[in-house]
């Protein structure tokens, strides 16, 4: 990937490994601009993230990584900000940063994407759950806080599909996506999960495609090993849909750029 955006750190308590070593597979995947994400603090599900207290030690770590690279590798600094309402913190939303990522991983405080928490989907309408899933991302969009929708369809990683066709769920949430200009990541880390496709899936690609969305990419690293995962894949799947540009993004602008 020429763009990789969305990288963690161990920080968020679930990721491994030093943050250099993020960055040099990156400079080994021939990367120009590698992005470090991590989960954002906040007051739920606390044991997945970063606290408050920890937020100027990681941009410290970003930042220093910047400065020791910056003759080989452009590092940019952001957050992947869960978007909870009656969680989303002013302190991470105002942080100093490139970019900031909007990621639904909660429905109604349940954690779909957890294994520890699988068990549940044999007691939900899934139809309703996606979109309900759609809803919060629709919401997302709307809210103007953020610069990249994080794995756009997460709600699919253990298989658990819809009957209703998912461009229907979806297209309002797409709508709203295009209408707040956002960029939405192509992310690789489905392929390493139980549903073995990039995010997102073919049919919600062509909604997007279609309606002439910015793309960029994410490995959505937890490991150093995981950077670039898929990277030639993913960027063979935009071009399919006919993107030639993906974005990046600086003080939180946006830039284009070929891949």
């Amino acid at each position: 990937m020429i763009v990789d955006l969305h990288n963690h750190t161990k920080l968020c308590n679930h990721a491994q490994g030093e943050s250099f070593e993020y960055v040099q597979k990156a400079i080994e995947n021939g990367t120009k601009y590698f992005g470090f994400s991590d989960h954002a603090p906040m007051g739920f599900d606390k044991e997945y993230r970063m606290s408050f207290e920890q937020m100027s030690k990681y941009e410290e770590i970003v930042n220093k990584l910047k400065q020791e690279y910056k003759y080989e590798i452009n590092i940019l600094l952001g957050y992947e900000v869960d978007f909870l309402p009656g969680y989303i913190d002013e302190r991470v939303l105002n942080a100093k940063v490139d970019y900031l990522i909007g990621s639904v991983h909660f429905i109604d405080k349940w954690g779909f994407d957890n294994p520890e928490f699988i068990g549940k989907y044999k007691n939900v309408d899934i139809d309703k759950i996606w979109q309900d899933y759609f809803d919060a991302i629709e919401q997302m969009a709307k809210s103007g806080k953020f610069d990249i929708i994080g794995h756009i369809d997460l709600i699919k990683v253990f298989n658990f599909l819809p009957k209703k066709n998912v461009k229907d769920i979806a297209k309002n949430a797409i709508k709203a996506i295009k209408q707040a200009d956002m960029t939405i990541e192509l992310n690789s880390a489905g392929y390493r999960k139980p549903c073995k496709e990039a995010y997102p899936s073919a049919d919600l690609m062509e909604l997007i495609a279609q309606n002439n969305i910015t793309i960029t990419f994410g490995s959505d690293a937890h490991k150093p090993e995981q950077v670039g995962y898929k990277s030639k894949q993913i960027e063979e799947l935009a071009k399919s849909y006919g993107y030639k540009k993906c974005s990046y993004f600086v003080s939180r602008e946006k830039t284009m750029i070929n891949f």
